[in-house]
Order: structure tokens, then C-alpha cells, then sequence
């Protein structure tokens, strides 16, 4: 059973049409209630009437802390792909009604199996939403999924929450005034509430869509995405861009395998420290495991390499095409939540807590210098720190300087013991515009996975011992920035702004429009002087109106925009559509190449994804 538990003001509903034979009599009138905590419900596929006591015994508990005593019962089939026959479903909410009611609490139930529509407006404290996962026995999922111990924890984990200011002083999030810092509350309340589940479609969907970016691959398994031409320049360039960075900041890249045994003794004992679901497979004798990042490969490798303090901070990348994590369902959405991702995954071995500190630093700045690149300002996302009670008290001040490099407050998470093998972790996230957040870069300092692997480096003395490891991610997975592109785009058309990707990553950067076919040829002497530049440019030779083949190219969200007829074709200045100065400026050809190379210098470049005669392209969607 799933629950997306939400401590409303009010809600407003109305039957509209029934969706299944068997639903119940409903009156068509609208229905409001107030003060009210409502749960939307999905019952799936095992659940029983035992699942449904507890289910009400969970919420019981919440509504004491809320002083609420009042419940709608909302049943809600969005939640899950994996739902149990209505004639159950219905059955076990009725249930759920009868012993909510037994147990004191004012009950109201939504009608079953009908099309609703509705309206909630949502309370803005920490806990109004919160997302409930009840499992009395075990389900099919957990059958085909091995589900780590860390993950187990992290559902119970307790946190305590703060917001760090530069100045080192932590607040309680309760008490801290975000006037000023609303994408910083977004986050923290996204955050406490621990709700992954999207109501609705992220509006970076369409636009990846329509854009011809990526689309889901419905031959797969739900979040694994095609990339079309145009998508796949967009992410390639991205994976070179943060791999020469890493390479730059003196990591060695390497290679390793994307499946492991799943009974390998420190691979085993690492998974339970993780808070992550897996893909299994089974080959011969032998049950494996696709990895979720390249810890296992590149501490494995480690593990065979002789080295000493000399060689330290050791530092290990690998780009990994691709990661897998076995998301729930109901999170899996777009590019911001994937079942197959690439990950660019960074290790630095270090000899102790000072060394590892400095290059924390180090690699805290590197990852905003990234993100600051890729197009994503220190405006567009938020940090969190996240710590063990014990280490924030041994090391307040180094904690502090994070948030004094950032020169923003951060949000601090706090844990009065460990759960995980690190103990400091910061993460990047940025906030959609359905104030969902999605973590980008970030950075752990692990205590425990050295001894597990038994990695060992010889130190001044001539003895071994074992570092300590750092895991860093410069960008986060590289589908997750095309995402927050994609976000930040829509958030700017939605201020008036003409939405666009950077120049660097625009897949045409310039679009040349013939007013006729006799310019054509022009056009292509045109187009080549560019390409010798490594500014991709295509020709909209097709026979459609002037107007239809700009709107287009606008659409196409291209940067720069030349319409040639007669009088272009005999003069060194053209009239350029400038997308981000949202006019026309008249520039020669040699001005506007300039102008590119100076936006795309140090930026990888690949060439055109796609005919250059847009006339001569197929259609890869709509």
C-alpha cells in the first residue's frame, strides 16, 4: 500500500465519471472539507486487511503529533503501477475506514472507482506531506529486489534539521527566516517531508520531447530513456566537458564492469551500507548485481594497487554508461529520476582526516566551477550538508567553511549516530518548478569501505594502513543536468524570458533561412565559413513561408538566426535574430563567429547531430 499523506486547510471534490464497472454510487455534488488530513491511497497487489490496520496505526501516531483527529480517505491508483483487483482494493479501504473509525478518529472516504476531480490547498509546515510505503508481508518487489539494510534504515532514519548560515551560526529550521531564501524553503520542505512521488509531469517532459531531446522507451524497463540525435550531442558534450574537468583536477580515468557477484564478501556487506535497490540477474552459478555507481570496480582496483603517502591523494574517475538503481515506480519520472543513469564518479584516496578535508575543499569548489559552467549559477540550486552529530562537534569550523565558500545558508541534516559508511556528505540540488528537488553534485568522506576492501597504502613509517575514501560525483548524473536545463529553460519563459540552452550545448547554433531557393547556394557559403569556425550551423531549405521556418527555429529554441534574400546575399552585414538579446543585430559573419567561439571557449565541441538540410531530416517525434 502506498500513502501520499497531506495536512491540508482544505480540500474541495467531485465525482465526475465512473472508471470502472464496479464503482460505488456517488452523489455528483462537490464535497469540501476542512482542517483535514487526507490520504491518497493506492492498495496493491498483497495487500490485506492487516495491511490496512497498519496503515491506520502509522497514521494515528502522525495525527497526534499534528493534534488533528480528522481523515479523508482518498483512493488514489496514480501512486502505484502495481495494483491490487478493484473488488480488493475497495474491500481493504473500507477496511481501512472501519478501523480508522473504531479507533476515535473522524472519518471520511472518497468514492471508489470514480474519475475525481479536485482542489487541496496544502498547510507549509515541515511534516504536511509525507510519503508512506506499508508492507506487512513481503511483496513481489521485495521478491525480485535485494533491499539494503542502509535503505531499510533511511526510511526510519530520524533527522535533525538546521539551516547553516556563512557565518557559521546553525538554526533551527523552525526558527530560521527564509524571507529572501524561498527556493531554500522549497528544498528543506521537500526535504523533511520526504515525498519522491510526482502528482503530475515535470514540465522538462514536453519540452525534452518536443525538443527532440529524449522520450521514454516503452520496449524497456520505466526509466531507462532514448536519446535522439540532438539529445545524445547534448549529453555527450556534457560527459566531455566534466571528464576533461576531473582529468584537469588530477584524477586517473579508468574502466570497470557494470555487474558484479552479489555474494562477493565485501561487495555484499557494502550493499547493506548503501541506501540503494538493484538490479539482479542470475549467470550460471552465480547471482549478480548491476552496479549503482563505480565504487565496486574502482575499489576493487584499489585494492591490487600498491601505493604509498607519496602518491596521495590517490584519485580515481570513471564516466559510468550506465548506473542502475531499481527506483520505486512512482518516482521514476523524466530525466530527474532514472532507473539507468551515467554517472561521472570520482574517488580520492587519502591518508588522513586533514588531507581528506583539503580535499573536500578542493573538490567542493571544482563541483560549483562545473555546475557554473554547465550553465547552473549558484542562484539555481541549494547545498545541503548532512553529518553525524559527533563529527559536526569535532569539526564545526571545517563544517562552517563549506558554507562560508558557498556564501549562501545551506540546509544541515543531522544524525545523532551513523547510518551510512560516510560521515560527512554534501549534495548540490536543484528545485524544479513542482518544488521537487534533485540532487546534482556531491561529495562523501567514507570511514568504513577502506577496511572493508582492504585497500591499504604504506605510510612515513613503512607500515600499511587504511585511508580514508572520498566519493564525488563533479555533476551528478549527467541525465539529471540536462533536466535542470531543461527546469531553468521553463522557469525563464515563465518570467518572460525567451527560454534557451547555452550556446555550447545547443545543438544548431546558427540557422540560416534562404528567402528562396536562388539563396540557397549562399546560404551554404555561408554555413561552411562557420563550420570551419566549429559553430554547428544547418539550412532551413524547405517551401514553407518565411514566418513558419523562423517560428520554428525559435521554437527550436537556436541561439542565432539569419534570414538571407537578395539584399543579405550582396552585403558583408547581416541582419542576426539574437535569441538572448531578443532583437535583431547587424553583424558581419566574421563578428557573430567571434562572438560563439568566445561563448563556447574551453567547451568541447562536437559537429552537427543531424543533416544540415533541414529538408533532408526525419521526424523523430510529434
Amino acid at each position: 500500500m502506498r500513502i501520499l499523506q497531506l495536512h491540508s486547510n482544505y480540500i474541495e471534490y467531485k465525482p465526475i465519471q465512473k472508471e470502472i464497472t464496479m464503482a460505488e454510487e456517488a452523489e455528483k455534488e462537490a464535497k469540501r472539507l476542512e482542517e483535514i488530513v487526507v490520504l491518497f491511497t493506492a492498495i496493491e497487489e498483497g495487500d490485506n486487511e492487516a495491511t490496512a490496520r497498519k496503515a491506520i496505526d502509522e497514521v494515528c501516531a502522525f495525527l497526534e503529533k499534528l493534534k488533528v483527529n480528522r481523515i479523508l480517505i482518498y483512493p488514489y491508483a496514480h501512486l502505484s503501477s502495481n495494483l491490487a483487483k478493484p473488488s480488493e482494493a475497495l474491500k481493504i479501504v473500507k477496511s481501512m475506514e472501519a478501523h480508522a473509525k473504531d479507533k476515535g478518529i473522524e472519518t471520511y472516504r472518497a468514492p471508489f472507482g470514480w474519475n475525481k476531480q479536485f482542489t487541496i490547498s496544502i498547510k507549509g509546515h515541515p511534516l504536511a506531506e509525507q510519503s508512506r510505503v506499508i508492507q506487512p508481508t513481503e511483496t513481489k518487489e521485495e521478491k525480485t529486489e535485494k533491499v539494503s539494510e542502509a535503505l531499510k534504515a533511511e526510511e526510519k532514519l530520524e533527522s535533525f534539521w538546521y539551516i547553516l548560515q556563512p557565518d557559521g551560526k546553525m538554526v533551527p529550521v523552525e526558527e530560521f527566516d527564509f524571507q529572501g531564501h524561498e527556493n531554500l524553503e522549497k528544498f528543506a520542505k521537500y526535504e523533511i517531508s520526504k515525498v519522491r512521488a510526482s502528482q503530475q509531469m515535470p514540465p522538462h517532459v514536453p519540452l525534452m520531447k518536443r525538443l527532440e531531446i529524449a522520450d521514454y522507451e516503452t520496449g524497456s524497463d520505466p526509466g531507462n530513456i532514448r536519446w535522439y540525435p540532438k539529445g545524445r550531442l547534448i549529453k555527450s558534450l556534457i560527459e566531455q566537458y566534466v571528464t576533461a574537468k576531473v582529468i584537469e583536477y588530477g584524477a586517473m580515468e579508468v574502466e570497470t564492469p557494470v555487474m558484479y557477484d552479489f555474494h562477493h564478501p565485501s561487495l555484499a556487506d557494502y550493499l547493506n551500507r548503501f541506501p540503494a535497490r538493484q538490479y539482479i540477474l542470475k549467470s550460471e552459478d552465480k547471482e549478480l548485481f548491476l552496479r549503482f555507481a563505480a565504487c565496486f570496480g574502482q575499489f576493487l582496483m584499489v585494492h591490487d594497487t600498491q601505493f604509498s603517502y607519496k602518491n596521495m591523494p590517490l584519485r580515481v574517475y570513471e564516466l559510468t554508461r550506465y548506473s542502475f538503481r531499481r527506483e520505486k515506480s512512482g518516482e521514476v519520472v523524466g530525466l530527474r529520476r532514472l532507473r539507468a543513469f551515467t554517472m561521472p564518479d570520482c574517488h580520492a584516496f587519502c591518508t588522513d582526516l586533514e588531507q581528506a578535508k583539503e580535499e573536500f575543499i578542493t573538490r567542493f569548489k571544482l563541483c560549483i566551477e562545473v555546475l557554473e559552467e554547465l550553465g547552473l549559477s549558484r542562484e539555481d540550486y541549494e547545498a545541503a550538508l548532512r553529518f553525524t552529530k559527533d563529527f559536526y562537534e569535532e569539526n564545526k569550523n571545517f563544517v562552517a567553511s563549506l558554507a562560508k565558500i558557498f556564501d549562501k545558508p545551506v540546509l544541515a541534516e543531522m544524525w545523532k549516530e551513523p547510518f551510512f559508511y560516510f560521515r560527512l556528505k554534501w549534495d548540490f540540488n536543484f528545485v524544479d518548478n513542482q518544488n521537487k528537488a534533485a540532487a546534482l553534485s556531491t561529495d562523501q568522506i567514507d570511514v568504513e569501505n577502506a577496511k572493508r576492501y582492504d585497500i591499504t597504502y604504506v605510510d612515513e613509517k613503512g607500515e600499511r594502513k587504511n585511508p580514508l575514501i572520498l566519493h564525488c560525483s563533479p555533476s551528478g548524473a549527467i541525465e539529471r543536468c540536462v533536466y535542470a536545463l531543461l527546469e531553468k529553460a521553463y522557469k525563464q519563459q515563465q518570467k518572460g524570458e525567451p527560454p534557451m540552452l547555452p550556446v555550447w550545448l545547443s545543438p544548431t547554433q546558427v540557422r540560416i533561412i534562404p528567402m528562396s531557393d536562388k539563396h540557397v547556394e549562399h546560404c551554404e557559403k555561408m554555413a561552411e565559413t562557420l563550420e570551419k569556425q566549429q559553430i554547428r550551423v544547418d539550412i532551413d531549405d524547405r517551401s514553407l513561408t518565411l514566418q513558419k521556418r523562423i517560428r520554428e527555429a525559435e521554437m527550436e529554441w537556436v541561439p542565432y538566426i539569419i534570414v538571407v534574400g537578395e539584399k543579405e546575399a550582396a552585403s558583408e552585414v547581416l541582419p542576426v535574430r539574437d535569441r538572448k538579446a531578443r532583437g535583431i543585430r547587424k553583424m558581419k559573419l566574421e563578428e557573430l563567429a567571434n562572438e560563439i567561439k568566445k561563448q563556447t571557449q574551453g567547451k568541447p565541441f562536437k559537429p552537427l547531430p543531424l543533416p544540415k538540410h533541414i529538408s533532408k531530416r526525419p521526424q523523430f517525434y510529434g
